[in-house]
Formats: C-alpha cells, sequence, structure tokens
C-alpha cells in the first residue's frame, strides 16, 4: 500500500510523489477496499475519487496487463477524473482513456486494449459490452462512482455481472456519499454491485473531522400572501372537482386535492386495468388524471415558486392546448372558468413571492454583515432560476447555471459557458450563483459561504449533496426556505427524517462489516461474490423528489412523477421524469445521461485538487436520460457480423437495447452479440434470416396508424434484402387487448405472410423471443453452416440460393420442389428443357406440376 511521506504527501507504486495529501482515513478506506469489494461512504469533498485512486494504483502496479475501470455517470465527470488520474498517477497519458458515447465506436475497441485505465460513462461500457466490443478479463478494479444509482435497470447493474463473471481478479468498489435512505436501499446496491462490505467514515470520525467544519442549517418560515393563496385554492377547487369525476368512476374514494402521490398511482393502476379490459371510462379517467396532475403542478408553482413561474406555466399550457395535437386534457383544464379565473390573477399580481425577499435579505447578511465572498441558490426550475437571477441582479453580482437542454422560452448552456461560470465563480468575478438541481450531485462547485435551498429537496440523498457544497474548508450554512402550510413543509420533514435515518443506518453499517456479507446472503444479494468473486491480495417541475417525483429544469415544477398515462395511456408531456435509471438505447451516443452533465461528486480532497477544477458541465435533472442528446450513431446498416467456430452471433439493432433481449442473449453460453444501426430488422440471425420483433401492443398500432413507421414498410425493405423475413408478436392476448375487430388482424397476418412471404411467429414474453432467437440463429449458423453477411442482400446470395430461387418462381413451384428438381437435374438448363415425364421423376412432382412448369417454360410470350 501507499507510504507517506509527512513532507511530500503520499507516495507508492504508481503514484506521483507529493501530489496527494496524506489523510489517513483515505489510506484506511483503500486498504479495507483492497482486501474485498467494498462500498465506500464518505462525506462529499472529502475524497472518495482519492480512495479510488489509491486502489488502482495497488493493483495496477502488480503486472502491465492489468487495466482499471472508473465509471461516472456523466461525461463531464470521467473527464474529470481522467485530469485528475492523469495527474496523480504515473501511468502516460496516452493509456488513461476517456471512454464515452462521444467515441466512435469502431475507435473503442483500439482505445480499450491499448489503455491502463479507462474512464468511462457506464451505458457506453454497457454497449460494448453487448456489442463484444470489450473484454473484461484484464479489468482488476473496476470503480463504480455515484453508486447509489444501481438500481432498476441502470447500467452499472449489469456492467457489474458481467465483470464478476468474466474478469480474471476481480474487484470492485462503489463509492457514494448517499448510498440510500435505509439498509434495504444499502444492501440492493451491494447486491447489484457484488459488493461484500461496507465501510463507513462519517464527520463524527476523528480523521475525518479534522477536514470539515460545522454547517448549521437554518429553516426559514414565510407566508404566503393572500392573492398566492386565493389563486391556489382556485386551482384546488378543480382539482377537487376532477377527483370527485374519478371517484363516480369507481377509482378512488378521495376528492381531496392533497391527494397523496400513492393515491394518484392506485388510481392510475385501476385505471389502467380499465383500459386494459378496453372499458370506456378507463380512457376518460385517464384524461381527467393528467388534467389533475397538470392541476397539482401548476399548485406546486404558486405555493413554492412564484407567481411569475406560474404564469409561465399556464402561458406553456395555454400554447399546448391550441396546438394541434393538444390532448382532451389540455383544452379542458384552460378552458375551466376557475382556472381561467387564476390565470387572470396571476397576470394581474405585480407581487414576488416572499421567497424573493428573504432570499435577498440572507444573502445580503452573508456578503455585506458576515463579509462572506460566495453563495450558492439552489431551486428545482428553470423559470424560478431566470426570475431570480434577474431579481438578485439588481443587489448583487448574480449568474445562473443550468443545464443544457433549450427549452421553451429559455436557452440552456453548453459546456464550455457552465466551465467558465464556475470559473469565473471560483475566481471571485460574481458572488451569487442561483443554480437548478444541475450542481447537487458532486459538480466540482467551489466553497460558499451559504447554500440556500429555495424549497426543500424531499430526498436524503439530494439534501446531502446540496449541503457538500458548503463547510469542506471553513464553517459553512445552509438555510432552507420553507413556505407554510405548503406542500415544502412535508417534504422538508420527509428530507430531515430520512436524512437522520441513513445516517443511522450508515453508523450501523459501519459497526456490521463482519455482519454485512450474512446479510446480503439472507436477501440473495450476494450473487456475485458468493459465486467466487477473487479477493484481492493485501497489500457521490416540481421541485420535490419524493415517491420518485420529479425535479425538473425545463421551466416546469413536477409535483409527481409524470408516469400517468395521457389520454391514450401513454405518458404526458409534462412534467418530465427523472432519470436516475433512464437507459440510453443509441449505439455510439450511448451515455443515458448524456445531456445530464450534472457530474457526480469531485471529492479528491488534499493538495491536488487542481485536478479536478479542469472541467464542469451539466444538465438539470429533468434533462437526465436524454437519450436523443449528443449521439453518433452511424448510418443504418443492413446488417455487420459473422459467426465464429464457438458460438452463434446475432446482430442487434442498437433501437432494441430498450429491451432486455440483447443483454440477456449475451448472457447465454454459445451466444456472441453484436450492436449495430440496423436499416432492416431488429436482430439478423444469418444471411438470409432477418427478425421484426413486435409487441402486441406495436402490431396492434400498425393496424390503427399509431406506429411511425408500419410494419408493411419494414417488411417491404425486409424482403428487399433478406430471403427468410420473420415476424416475432412478442406478447398474449393478441385478439383480446385493444378494440380491433379480429378480421383486421387476420387480414394483416395473412398479407405478411402471402404478401411478403414473411413467418409469423408468436412468443408471450421478451424472454421466449430471446430463447427463439438463439435457437433459429443456431439452426441458421451450426445446423445450415450459414454465416451473418455484412449486407445481407438477395443480390450476395450463393450461386446454389440463386439457382433455388429461380426455379423455386417457376409456377410456384417452391423451395423444396425446386432444391429436389435441381438434384435431380443438376442444373437450372437441365429444368428448364426437361419434358414433364421426366420432370415427374424429382421427388414431390406430380403430373399436375409438371405440366404447369412446362406451360410457363415452353408457351410462348404474350405480353
Amino acid at each position: 500500500m501507499a507510504t507517506t511521506d509527512e513532507a511530500e504527501g503520499v507516495s507508492g507504486p504508481l503514484l506521483t510523489d507529493g501530489f496527494l495529501e496524506d489523510r489517513t482515513y483515505q489510506r484506511r478506506l483503500a486498504d479495507a477496499a483492497l482486501e474485498t469489494h467494498t462500498l465506500v461512504c464518505l462525506p462529499t469533498g472529502l475524497g472518495k475519487t482519492t480512495v479510488s485512486l489509491l486502489v488502482t494504483a495497488e493493483r495496477l502496479a502488480g503486472d502491465a496487463v492489468n487495466k482499471s475501470l472508473l465509471l461516472a455517470p456523466t461525461k463531464p465527470l470521467v473527464t474529470q477524473h481522467a485530469e485528475f488520474y492523469r495527474e496523480a498517477l504515473e501511468v502516460p497519458d496516452g493509456e488513461i482513456v476517456v471512454y464515452t458515447g462521444d467515441t466512435r465506436p469502431d475507435d473503442r475497441a483500439d482505445l480499450w486494449s491499448g489503455a491502463r485505465v479507462v474512464v468511462a460513462t457506464p451505458e457506453v461500457v454497457e454497449n460494448d459490452l453487448v456489442g463484444n466490443r470489450v473484454d473484461l478479463t484484464d479489468v482488476v478494479h473496476c470503480t463504480f462512482d455515484e453508486c447509489h444509482r444501481a438500481t432498476g435497470d441502470y447500467a452499472y447493474n449489469y456492467i457489474a455481472e458481467r465483470y464478476h463473471d468474466e474478469a480474471r481478479d476481480p474487484l470492485a468498489t462503489g463509492m457514494s456519499a448517499s448510498p440510500g435512505d435505509d439498509e434495504e436501499a444499502i444492501l440492493e446496491v451491494c447486491g447489484n454491485l457484488g459488493l461484500a462490505q461496507v465501510e463507513v467514515m462519517t464527520e463524527d470520525d476523528a480523521d475525518v473531522a479534522a477536514y470539515t467544519h460545522e454547517t448549521t442549517v437554518d429553516w426559514e418560515r414565510v407566508e404566503l400572501p393572500e392573492t398566492v393563496i386565493e389563486i391556489r385554492d382556485a386551482i384546488n377547487d378543480v382539482i377537487a372537482d376532477r377527483l370527485s369525476k374519478l371517484r363516480d368512476l369507481g377509482v378512488t374514494n378521495t376528492s381531496k386535492p392533497d391527494v397523496s402521490e400513492r393515491e394518484i398511482q392506485k388510481i392510475q393502476g385501476k385505471l389502467r386495468e380499465l383500459m386494459d379490459n378496453d372499458q370506456s371510462e378507463g380512457y376518460e379517467g385517464m384524461s381527467l388524471l393528467a388534467e389533475v396532475r397538470k392541476l397539482r403542478t401548476a399548485v406546486t408553482y404558486a405555493e413554492t415558486q412564484s407567481v411569475e413561474s406560474l404564469r409561465r406555466y399556464f402561458e406553456r399550457q395555454k400554447q399546448a392546448a391550441r396546438s394541434s395535437g393538444a390532448s382532451k386534457a389540455d383544452q379542458r383544464m384552460v378552458s375551466e372558468p376557475k382556472v381561467r379565473e387564476a390565470i387572470r390573477r396571476a397576470e394581474d399580481y405585480d407581487d414576488l413571492h416572499p421567497k424573493f425577499r428573504r432570499t435577498r435579505m440572507l444573502i445580503a447578511q452573508t456578503l455585506g454583515i458576515e463579509d462572506g465572498e460566495r453563495v450558492i441558490v439552489f431551486t428545482e426550475s428553470r423559470d424560478t432560476a431566470e426570475t431570480l437571477t434577474d431579481f438578485l441582479g439588481e443587489h448583487f453580482q448574480t449568474r445562473k447555471f443550468v443545464g443544457q437542454s433549450d427549452t421553451e422560452g429559455s436557452d440552456g448552456m453548453t459546456q464550455t459557458e457552465q466551465q467558465e461560470t464556475l470559473d469565473e465563480f471560483r475566481a471571485g468575478e460574481f458572488e451569487v450563483l442561483v443554480s437548478t438541481s444541475v450542481a447537487e450531485e458532486g459538480l466540482d462547485v467551489p466553497e460558499v459561504d451559504l447554500v440556500l435551498f429555495y424549497e426543500p429537496v424531499p430526498t436524503a440523498i439530494r439534501a446531502i449533496q446540496r449541503k457538500g457544497r458548503t463547510g469542506r474548508q471553513t464553517e459553512g450554512a445552509v438555510s432552507v426556505l420553507l413556505a407554510e402550510d405548503t406542500r415544502d413543509e412535508a417534504y422538508f420533514w420527509k428530507a430531515r427524517n430520512d436524512q437522520k435515518r441513513m445516517e443511522e443506518e450508515l453508523r450501523s453499517l459501519k459497526s456490521m462489516a463482519g455482519e454485512i456479507e450474512s446479510e446480503l446472503t439472507q436477501t440473495g444479494m450476494d450473487e456475485f461474490a458468493a459465486a467466487g468473486a477473487k479477493q484481492a491480495p493485501s497489500d457521490d417541475s416540481a421541485p420535490h423528489e419524493t415517491g420518485g417525483e420529479a425535479a425538473t429544469d425545463d421551466g416546469e415544477v413536477a409535483a409527481e412523477p409524470d408516469d400517468s398515462a395521457a389520454e391514450t395511456g401513454g405518458r404526458e408531456a409534462e412534467p418530465e421524469e427523472s432519470a436516475t435509471a433512464s437507459q440510453a438505447s443509441g449505439d455510439g451516443g450511448d451515455d443515458a445521461d448524456a445531456s445530464d452533465e450534472s457530474g457526480g461528486d469531485d471529492d479528491t480532497g488534499g493538495d491536488g485538487q487542481a485536478g479536478l477544477d479542469a472541467f464542469a458541465g451539466g444538465s438539470d435533472s429533468d434533462e437526465r436520460g436524454d437519450e436523443s442528446a449528443d449521439r453518433d450513431e452511424p448510418d443504418g446498416e443492413v446488417a455487420t457480423a459473422s459467426a465464429d467456430d464457438e458460438s452463434v452471433e446475432v446482430v442487434v439493432d442498437q433501437r432494441e437495447l430498450d429491451a432486455s433481449i440483447a443483454k440477456d442473449l449475451s448472457r447465454q453460453d454459445g451466444v456472441e452479440t453484436r450492436l449495430e444501426t440496423l436499416a432492416v430488422g431488429d436482430y439478423v440471425l444469418s444471411d438470409r434470416v432477418v427478425v421484426e420483433r413486435k409487441t402486441v401492443a406495436d402490431f396492434l398500432d400498425t393496424l390503427t396508424g399509431g406506429d411511425e413507421r408500419s410494419l408493411f414498410e419494414q417488411l417491404t425493405d425486409a424482403a428487399r434484402y433478406y430471403a427468410r423475413p420473420v415476424v416475432v408478436i412478442e406478447g398474449e392476448d393478441l385478439y383480446g387487448e385493444r378494440n380491433v375487430h379480429p378480421n383486421a388482424i387476420h387480414g394483416a397476418l395473412a398479407s405478411i405472410a402471402v404478401d411478403f412471404g414473411a413467418s409469423v411467429l408468436r412468443t408471450t414474453d421478451a424472454d421466449e423471443t430471446r430463447d427463439l432467437l438463439a435457437n433459429i440463429a443456431a439452426r441458421e449458423q451450426e445446423e445450415e453452416d450459414r454465416t451473418v453477411s455484412v449486407h445481407g442482400e438477395k443480390s450476395s446470395k450463393t450461386l446454389a440460393e440463386q439457382q433455388e430461387y429461380v426455379v423455386a418462381s417457376v409456377a410456384e413451384v417452391g423451395p423444396v420442389t425446386a432444391e429436389s428438381l435441381l438434384s435431380e437435374f443438376g442444373s437450372v438448363e437441365a429444368v428448364m428443357t426437361a419434358d414433364a415425364d421426366e420432370l415427374t421423376a424429382a421427388d414431390g412432382v406430380g403430373e399436375v406440376t409438371a405440366e404447369r412448369i412446362r406451360e410457363v417454360v415452353g408457351s410462348d410470350y404474350d405480353g
């Protein structure tokens, strides 16, 4: 392990002498992480990345072929970590590579093979593992930064599974300041990443306390003006009316406008059941529920943000209602008399939310009376951020800091603009930074004298991350503004209680390092560790997110997560959902958080901070998971792949990554997967078999005009390039899921088979589809000795296939009879010149067929 020198700091194998300040707690954590797969929990800003780097240096020093993989959720954070590693490690810069969706897929394999340290976004590594571009065999240390994201279907989980399975000597380290709200959540992260122990250090530890300072938290309560209360109450009356209608439909028992999110979810579930049964009440109710959600968002604006933000929100709703694709919910809401009155009163209101004046007063006290230098104001809404920036700019040097995406009426900031803004903030060129949630998850922002929460955030994780912006080097302060008798109070208490519980759980877990492995076993989460993971040698919109609520920065404040269906059962356009578990479907631009450049904890600690400040970027939480951002997808290819002697190969269209099939196929022995942007089909299984996969819903959308590109257009292309197109219809109740006449379904199936010559195969679910694809690929590539061709075009058929094709086209002979005729006569010419009696000598050819062949071949052409 690294040694220390009082004058020079930390030194050791591959470490730049003196670059890292010697901190005892970092060395202790690194020693523990070298022993087994470890979750490292350390407060924001105290150097989790340094801990990981110390482990990496030790592991790499053992063998020149060893590699290290550091995963971080966003591209700016990846770049930030890479710069730090280049300064802190005695490894050539060219061997420390940044590996993101900005890197061309064809270049990544070469980068990977020549690298000793790969710093990457998880989505790009996940895609390259599915596509077999990279090999984890020599990765001796894998770090999962901001590992609390390892829930659901986040890319970390798949990478961890593959890593523990394939690496010859795996060692995994998870890093987070806030791994979860309770023991169950922390154990889930450990189980998903194959971590066997938890190492926790808090500010209570003496070694850590020396590098932290007291952070005080003040709760500032403000009263709403009477006019704002009247606006809110008018909107609540409409919510109560819509809930009463939902109650009449039998999907809820309440009409109270402060209905809980849990009840909203229950209502939604009951409405989906009605829709699944094709009952009109389901569609009617879903439209009402969509309206309730939008109105609740408006209430959140009025109560917790500002009347200006409410005005902007209503203006967007009016524009949506006037658009050609407006929903009934949009139109009904803006035409409701009480809503129109609320809009009128908001437009006439010329005062500010009392939070504005309180914000100004607190900043003046910090910068003036207390002689402070810098303040960060956090808010969940971009509307509020921009209004606050203008308001505070009249009194202080103020700049905004928002995400990259442009929203209606608001331009995002490029990475360059974000970096310049933070550089100027560090340099003291302005005093107040007004930021959306982009800066809360560990972005490398400087130490500040005051962190002001314009509204409370209801999750312990986000509260801890925001507080981490202060108190690193000197005493800091946090102020939270709460509007009385509003959702602010509920969210505040939830965050406070969750944070206390999480801190207690961390302390508890700290004392149970020896028990956590058995705990993981009991909950069934120790698959990686128990499966033989080897031990190493010892030598980090409504303004609220509770219950899954979305923090946004598109000018929306998402009172609830917008997973309600629109009137047709789809997702509403707003508020947008938060994206911790968003998966990218693209290859090449495969960072799910491509527009979420918020970064994670920079967290290196010590004297080597300069390396961390080299890059900053960000987007706000609503922009996470924007899968369309930063794509470098190649033009669509028909197919590229070839199978080897030991396994069959399945070419997967990258857009199919939304389904689990590709990842599941990649896990199967004897199957190799390759990702391509396919112009034809979803899966290519040989030079002649292409598969279009449709869920039952997708298939029925084709019949009702809901599919952007119809199945029949896709089959036209498939039949042009492949001799054996296959349509897989996945799901149950094809004839009962929608109100589509069975004759329409029969006609579509007949057309697929007769007009396009495609086979139609049914599967019940994704698992059955996966097995079917593997089976077909094996038949084609192993039993039929076929390969997956470069282009898959019919023009690239073998000579035998072309001969079969010519004969099969005569008088509807078909492929089986064509093969029999060619076997009997030896050539196309011999078949065509044989008389009827001679033709019947071939198996399967009777007199009728023979006469029909002779009629086609021997008759004069009469065009």
